[in-house]
Parts: structure tokens; sequence; C-alpha cells
């Protein structure tokens, strides 16, 4: 495996194990909080949490946008456990898929359904960012909204 390869989906773990850390201060009512109601629930946010290492994979491999709304349809969890289920499964399938990447195959350019065109590399760059951006969501939502209180670094 490259060494920059790694050093993201290190990046990703981190990312997901303090994810998995927050969630262990939640109950599974907490997943029916929504600060605003016109967007995500807490359980909907970590429902797409879970899901990215899946689901921008996939992207990354040139899915449809119809194969990738079939994708989707199957994202709902009801627990906390299903989702820290989902997100070790697809983090450890995601890992998997680019430890079998050569050097060539990194490199090589794959177009999203929505005309974006990345290598395989960016796509990964890119799982890394969307994983932080949307655990910072969280977080905030957490503990500015809820004022939830978390004993744990979010960074290594």
């Amino acid at each position: 495996m490259i060494h920059y390869c790694m050093a993201c989906l290190h990046q990703i773990e981190v990312a997901l194990q303090k994810t998995l850390e927050m969630t262990k201060y939640l109950e599974d009512k907490d997943l029916e909080l929504r600060p605003t109601a016109t967007k995500l629930s807490v359980g909907d946010l970590l429902s797409h949490i879970a899901t990215i290492c899946k689901s921008d994979y996939y992207i990354s491999l040139g899915y449809t946008k119809e194969q990738m709304d079939v994708i989707y349809q199957d994202y709902e969890f009801e627990t906390l456990a299903e989702i820290r289920r989902e997100i070790e499964e697809n983090f450890s399938a995601l890992k998997n898929s680019y430890l079998h990447y050569s050097e060539a195959e990194l490199h090589e350019q794959v177009t999203s359904y929505w005309g974006v065109n990345y290598t395989r590399f960016e796509w990964l760059v890119e799982i890394v960012a969307h994983i932080y951006h949307h655990r910072g969501q969280l977080h905030s939502i957490l503990t500015h909204v809820y004022e939830k209180e978390f004993n744990l670094l979010m960074f290594e």
C-alpha cells in the first residue's frame, strides 16, 4: 500500500473512531433530535456519516445517479448499534479496497455522476474531508444545541 493512502485511511479511521466515541454519550432516543425542522436529525446525520465510506467509494467507481439512489434507500438505521456496526463495516471495506490499488490505479481518473473528475486518490481525500465535515456538524449540534458534554479529544 502506498504510504500516502495509508495516511488518508488513518485520518478516516481517527475521525470515525472519534465519532464512535461521541455515540457512547448518546441514547437511541437522541437519534430523533432535530435542531432545525428542515434539516437532518441527529440519527439522519449519524446514518449519513456511517455510510460515507461506502457511498463515496461507489461514487468513486463511477456509479450512476440511478445506482446511487438505490443504494441510498438502504441507509436508514434505527439504533446506535446499527450505526456503529455500519461505520465499522464500511470503513473496513473501504480500507480493503484501497489496499489493493496499484500506484497507476490510484492515478486513474473517475468521473462522478454529476460530472466531477478526480483520481481515485483524490476521491479518498474527498472521503476524508466529507467525514470530518459531518463529524464537525454532529459535534456542534450536540454541544451547542443540546448541551452534551464530551470528555474526549477530537483529534489525535
